[in-house]
C-alpha cells in the first residue's frame, strides 16, 4: 500500500528549534530520543504501508540523510521536493496519479491511529476521500455573546463556554480521483481539495477510533509529545504484525 508524508512545512510555530531542523525530524523522548517522522514511517511499515513518498521542502537534504532509501524502516522511500510551497495538497500532483488509494499524512503528529483499520474503512465505505477525525473540546476565554436578527439585542450571554469539536488529525486517505483536483504549481490546501471534491458530489467520509493524537504545533505541544511519548513509548511503537493484506474495493 502506498503513502505520501508531508514534510515540507518551514515550521514557523515551533520556532527557534525549528531554525536548525525541520519540524519532522525534532525528537522525541529522552533517554532513546527519535526524530518524529521516524516514529511515523515505523507505524506505516507496522500497518502494511512499504511504499512511502515524503514530500520535503525546507531542509528537505536533512530528512534524505537521514531516512534514506527506508531499508531500515521496512519500507521503500522515494523523495519529491517542493521548490514553492503548494499547500497540504499541492504538492500532491509531484505524483503521478495512483491507481489505488493513498494514505496521505502529516509528518510531525504524534498518534496511535491504526492506519490500516482506516485504510480498510475507506475501502468498505466507498469513499473517494476519508478524514481522520479526532474529539477536542476547545475552552473561549471570554463571554461570548449571542444575538439574533437584531445585532444590537442580546439574546444570550455565555462565560468562558466550552465546546466539543471533532477535528482533523492530519490523516487522510484519498482515492485516485482526487488527482484530478490538482494542477502543477498550483498551491492547494487540503481542505479547499475536499470541499472541491464533495462539491461535485464525492463521497467524504470520517474514520472515527479511540486512539491518541497531539499535533506538534507549538513549543509546548511539543514539549507535552515529549513527556507522552517517553511514558507510552511501548503504545507508540506496539510490535504488532503488518497487515499487508488489506480490504480492497471488490472485496
Amino acid at each position: 500500500m502506498q503513502a505520501v508524508l508531508l514534510a515540507g512545512g518551514k515550521g514557523t510555530r515551533l520556532r527557534p528549534y525549528t531554525y536548525v531542523l525541520p519540524k519532522p525530524l525534532m525528537p522525541l523522548g529522552v533517554e532513546e530520543p527519535m526524530p518524529i517522522i521516524e516514529l511515523v514511517l515505523r507505524q506505516l511499515s507496522r500497518f502494511g504501508f512499504g511504499d512511502v513518498t515524503i514530500i520535503t521542502g525546507y531542509l528537505g537534504e536533512l530528512i534524505e540523510a537521514l531516512c534514506g532509501d527506508g531499508g531500515r524502516f521496512d519500507t521503500r522511500i522515494r523523495y519529491e521536493r517542493e521548490t514553492i510551497p503548494l499547500g497540504t495538497a499541492g504538492g500532491l500532483r509531484l505524483l503521478e496519479r495512483p491507481s489505488e488509494p493513498v494514505l496521505v499524512i502529516n509528518g510531525d503528529i504524534l498518534t496511535t491511529l491504526d492506519f490500516g483499520e482506516m485504510y480498510d474503512f475507506h475501502c468498505q465505505r466507498g469513499a473517494a476521500a476519508t478524514i481522520a477525525s479526532y474529539p477536542r473540546e476547545v475552552k473561549i476565554d471570554f463571554g461570548v455573546l449571542m444575538f439574533g436578527e437584531d445585532p444590537h439585542v442580546l439574546k444570550g450571554y455565555h462565560e468562558k463556554p466550552e465546546y466539543s469539536v471533532q477535528v482533523s488529525m492530519g490523516v487522510y486517505i484519498l482515492d485516485p480521483v482526487a488527482w484530478d483536483y490538482l494542477e502543477p504549481g498550483r498551491s492547494l490546501g487540503m481542505p479547499d481539495l475536499l470541499e472541491a471534491m464533495r462539491g461535485d458530489g464525492h463521497d467524504v467520509h470520517c474514520f472515527r477510533e479511540p486512539c491518541y493524537w497531539l499535533d506538534i504545533g507549538r513549543p509546548d505541544d511539543y514539549e507535552l509529545a515529549n513527556e507522552v511519548f517517553e511514558s507510552r513509548r511501548s503504545q507508540f511503537l506496539s510490535e504488532r504484525p503488518a497487515q499487508t493484506l488489506r480490504i480492497g474495493r471488490d472485496q
